[in-house]
């Protein structure tokens, strides 16, 4: 007897959303990643306050015209809508009503167990999506890992990574791409 191999069923944002719509699935704890629904791993304490002291950093550094989205949806394409830890939009909260931004100056996630797949997947998705300023707050290695200049990259996840990755630890000052203005001292993004 031999085996079939087994089928990937892929899902689209439009029937995601529906299957959030009708109850089937709740938001807060999937994600919707290249048509394929991710569980999100459950929060301790410490990345629950990271986010927090990110967010509330980042929103005291943004000038008028930009809000932080925190652990909210971001329409990316039409198989991926991500609810990064932490998004910087153009424009306000009330702007975001009926749909999901689409673009981001500034996406941040922050890690413990799921740093690999923040690096690999999450990069790959972001760069792909021109997000041109992707962090992770690294909570294993204290460290606040910036990745920029999104490129084609076929051998890459999704096919599109970031050229530029860099470390930073306290006590560097690192600026928004987007918001060259605005400069975050990383010793304030770590708990």
């Amino acid at each position: 007897m031999s085996q079939r191999p087994l089928t990937i069923r892929r899902w689209s944002r439009a029937e995601y959303g529906r299957l959030v719509d009708l109850g089937v699935i709740e938001r807060d704890s999937t994600e919707l990643i290249e048509g394929q629904l991710v569980v999100a791993e459950p929060q301790g304490a410490q990345h629950a306050s990271a986010i927090g002291l990110v967010g509330a950093v980042i929103n005291a550094a943004l000038p008028a015209g930009w809000v932080v989205r925190m652990q909210a949806p971001i329409a990316l394409d039409d198989e991926s809508e991500p609810e990064p830890d932490i998004a910087v939009v153009a424009g306000a909260h009330r702007d975001y009503r009926t749909a999901q931004p689409k673009r981001a100056a500034l996406v941040v996630e922050v890690a413990e167990m799921s740093l690999g797949f923040d690096r690999r997947l999450k990069a790959g998705l972001y760069a792909r999506a021109g997000v041109p300023d992707y962090w992770i707050v690294n909570l294993i290695e204290h460290a606040l890992e910036v990745y920029r200049d999104p490129q084609p990259n076929p051998a890459a996840p999704c096919g599109w990574h970031y050229r530029s990755k860099d470390r930073f630890v306290p006590p560097a000052v690192v600026p928004l791409v987007a918001l060259p203005g605005v400069r975050i001292a990383v010793v304030h993004l770590l708990p």
